[in-house]
């Protein structure tokens, strides 16, 4: 009986030991195009999420702006990195968001681009042309609108495009649907023969602002605080091997998104230095720059206060002062 009783003992340690391990789901906004998910894909293959309690072996994307929003709130573990600017406005409108952690804290990567012998040379020369970006709310929808503000040049004057993904927008540019398209990398890099810079967003922008951001519900805030604390926190240590490994990261990355692994290193190395990725901190005055693109296209009346929307228990200690 004795004996017995410990083989279920064991099974029943095996069945808990299972149930803790089970494979969760998240989002990233523009996973396998855009760089934003570099730490999750370093945090999964070097296991550091299992370190911290959650096994996140799936990755959801989108194409940018409401609908990462809304993958996380359809998601089975309602985490997701999502444009700040997606998420502010999300809350704005009722839904029950929670910024929690920051992502990537430059908009160094992204440009607008054209076809390679095109007229266009810079960002004054897009008056009268059809310019794309990637979905309305998005990342890029503020940064073309706040640009063409730096520059006193009317949105009006200017067509713009919701071309979808950034490979879209490189595929609009190369087959004439549009004059010029956002691009950033890996894909600026991996298509650079063929097309030519427009514009660099931080020639026009100050590079320091707070692209994406960590987003939870209001309801797993407060029923999921041991999984989202152990994202946050595998994530760092993506962001920490990153630094401290770039080319054996970029070769993590590149398999995760079926990329070059040499391209990737270059990017890599512009990125460390650059210091692409948050640790998790929550910069505010990166934060409230990029907010200004919501002022701009009227989605948010003055300044956005943070300690309404903004939840820092789930960061490290050191990280949420």
């Amino acid at each position: 009986m004795l004996k017995h009783l410990a083989k279920l003992g064991l099974f029943a340690a095996m069945l808990l030991a299972s149930a803790g391990a089970r494979a969760e789901t998240i989002t990233v906004t523009h996973w396998g195009s855009a760089f934003y998910g570099a730490p999750y894909a370093v945090a999964m293959e070097k296991g550091f999420f299992k370190k911290h309690g959650v096994d996140v072996t799936g990755i959801l994307t989108s194409q940018g702006g409401g609908t990462s929003v809304r993958n996380t709130l359809a998601g089975d573990l309602p985490f997701g990195e999502v444009a700040l600017s997606a998420a502010v406005e999300a809350i704005n409108n009722g839904v029950p968001l929670v910024i929690i952690g920051g992502g990537v804290q430059s908009v160094a990567d992204i440009l607008w681009m054209a076809k390679k012998g095109s007229p266009l040379h810079s960002i004054n020369d897009l008056v009268g042309k059809s310019v794309g970006y990637t979905a309305p709310g998005s990342v890029t929808n503020m940064l073309i609108l706040m640009a063409f503000k730096a520059k006193g040049i009317d949105p009006k004057s200017v067509k713009l495009v919701p071309a979808g993904g950034i490979g879209a927008n490189v595929s609009a540019v190369v087959n004439g649907a549009i004059d010029a398209g956002m691009s950033g990398e890996p894909v600026w890099a991996e298509n650079e023969d063929k097309l030519q810079p427009v514009f660099w967003t931080k020639d026009v922008l100050p590079p320091n602002m707070m692209q994406t951001v960590s987003v939870t519900t209001a309801e797993f805030a407060k029923d999921g605080a041991a999984k989202l604390r152990g994202i946050i926190a595998g994530r760092r240590e993506g962001v920490d091997y990153i630094m401290a490994h770039p080319d054996e990261s970029a070769e993590i990355t590149a398999k995760a998104f079926n990329g070059d692994p040499a391209l990737y290193k270059k990017v890599f190395a512009r990125f460390v230095t650059n210091h692409y990725w948050s640790d998790g901190r929550l910069d505010y005055d990166a934060m409230n720059r990029m907010a200004e693109g919501l002022q701009i296209v009227g989605k948010q009346k003055g300044p956005v206060d943070w300690s309404k929307i903004v939840d820092t228990a789930f960061l490290p200690a050191d990280l949420s002062k």
